[in-house]
């Protein structure tokens, strides 16, 4: 079984896509912990394409497509509200989700300076 994974940031405050945001991907183990899998950078559209993700070196092959199991992404919003000098309230956004079957995975975030939303896009 292998899934793909991609994800859109929209700004509901500027009512426009988040370009620039650093993301990360982990796979959380089943005894607790997590593996750093790749990083990802959403691009002009806001988005982090299923080819947009790099890998870890460390992480073998097969782990690129991912299977069953629970997974969280953080999204660095600091960063990214820092070059809009606004202040926000949360630092960071972790998303944790459960692949559940070998279908494509979209994470959408809806995000302000002081609130998100996130849903199972398509």
């Amino acid at each position: 079984m292998s899934a793909t994974l991609s994800s859109h940031i929209l700004d509901t405050h500027l009512g426009k896509p988040a370009a620039d945001i650093d993301l990360t991907l982990h796979r959380i183990k089943d005894g607790g912990g997590a593996t750093l899998l790749a990083n990802g950078t959403t691009n002009d559209d806001g988005r982090v394409t299923p080819d947009g993700w790099q890998f870890d070196s460390a992480v073998d092959s097969s782990e690129q497509n991912l299977s069953a199991g629970r997974y969280t992404i953080t999204f660095d919003t600091q960063s990214y509200f820092d070059t809009q000098k606004l202040k926000a309230f949360y630092p960071q956004v972790i998303i944790d989700f459960v692949v559940s079957d070998d279908g494509h995975y979209h994470i959408p975030l809806l995000l302000s300076a002081h609130g998100y939303g996130t849903y199972r896009g398509s």
